[in-house]
C-alpha cells in the first residue's frame, strides 16, 4: 500500500490547474470496519477524473464521499476531510442538501422520475427555488445533454418511455439543470448498449467545458477515452479477514495506462486481474 507521501506526490498536477475537490486522508467505515483507507486526491476543475479498479476497492464509496451520499447509509461514517472550494464538506455547519445541489450525481442505472420529460428537468429546479424562465432551462439542459432534438416534440411524455440511453442522458440533463460545479457519475454506461455508451462518452467530453466530472468505471477503455486524470484503486485483506480498498496510483491518464509506476497498476491495466 503506497505511503501518504507517495499518494500526495502522485496526486499533484500542474500548479496552474485549480483544484475543486480534495480528499485528505479519507477513510470510510461501515460500522467498525474501514472499507476504504487513507485516500489523498486533488481533483482539477473542468477535467474528467476516472476512478478504476477491481470490484470492492472503494471507488463508488469514495465517489459518494464527494457529495455526502454516504450519510444516507446506516452505520457508515467518514473520517478525514473532503475539501470543496476551501471548505470541508464534513464540517458541522455544512448543509448536505446544498452539497448535493452543487455536486450532482448520475447513477449506474438510469432513474428518471415517473413524470414527464419536461417535469424531470423542471421539478428539481422548482423545489430549489428557480425563478427564471423554466422553458428556457428545460431546453438548455436537454441541449447540454445532447437529447433535445430527440425529445423536443414529446416533452409531455413520461421519461420512463425513453430508451435506456435516452433515459441516462435525461438524468444527466436533470443533474446539470441545477447548475452544479461537479457532476459525479457512477458507472453511467454499464447498462447501455455500445451506441448509447458512445453518445454518453461524447457528452462527457462536451460537459467538461462547464463542469468538473468524476466518473467510476470498470471499463478501462472508457477511462482511457474520456478521462484527463485516472486513479487506480486496489483491495487487500486486512487483519480481520475483510478486504479494504486503497488508492494505489493517481496520475495523468496516459501515464497510468502507458507508464504506470506501481506493479499492481501495470498488472491491472494490462488485464491480468480485475
Amino acid at each position: 500500500m503506497p505511503t501518504q507521501e507517495q499518494q500526495n506526490s502522485r496526486s499533484q498536477t500542474s500548479q496552474k490547474e485549480e483544484m475543486i475537490l480534495k480528499a485528505e486522508d479519507v477513510t470510510v467505515y461501515y460500522d467498525d470496519f474501514a472499507a476504504l483507507r487513507g485516500v489523498y486526491m486533488d481533483i482539477p476543475r473542468n477535467q474528467v477524473t476516472a476512478l478504476i479498479g477491481p470490484s470492492g476497492c472503494g471507488k463508488s464509496t469514495l465517489l459518494r464521499c464527494f457529495n455526502r451520499l454516504n450519510d444516507l447509509i446506516d452505520g457508515c461514517r467518514v473520517e478525514g476531510k473532503v475539501i470543496y472550494r476551501d471548505k470541508n464538506l464534513y464540517s458541522d455547519n455544512i448543509d448536505a442538501v446544498e452539497v448535493r445541489r452543487r455536486i450532482g450525481m448520475v447513477f449506474q442505472k438510469p432513474n428518471p422520475f415517473p413524470k414527464s420529460i419536461y417535469e424531470n428537468i423542471a421539478y428539481g429546479a422548482r423545489i430549489n427555488g428557480y425563478k427564471d424562465n423554466m422553458d428556457d432551462l428545460v431546453e438548455k439542459s436537454l441541449r447540454q445533454a445532447a437529447i433535445w432534438d430527440e425529445v423536443k416534440d414529446k416533452l409531455k411524455q413520461n421519461g420512463l418511455s425513453l430508451s435506456g440511453g435516452q433515459q441516462q442522458r435525461l438524468c444527466i440533463a436533470r443533474a446539470v439543470a441545477l447548475k452544479p460545479d461537479v457532476v459525479l457519475m457512477d458507472e453511467p454506461c454499464s447498462s447501455l448498449d455500445p451506441v448509447s455508451t458512445s453518445k454518453v462518452e461524447d457528452l462527457i467530453h462536451e460537459l467538461k467545458e462547464e463542469y468538473t466530472i468524476v466518473i467510476v468505471t470498470h471499463n478501462m477503455q472508457q477511462a482511457s477515452r474520456v478521462a484527463d486524470m485516472t486513479a487506480f484503486f486496489n483491495a487487500e485483506e486486512g487483519e480481520s479477514g475483510n478486504r479494504f480498498g486503497y488508492l494505489v496510483e493517481y496520475d495523468r491518464t496516459e501515464d497510468i495506462f502507458e507508464n504506470p509506476q506501481e506493479e499492481s497498476t501495470k498488472s491491472y491495466v494490462g488485464g491480468h486481474f480485475g
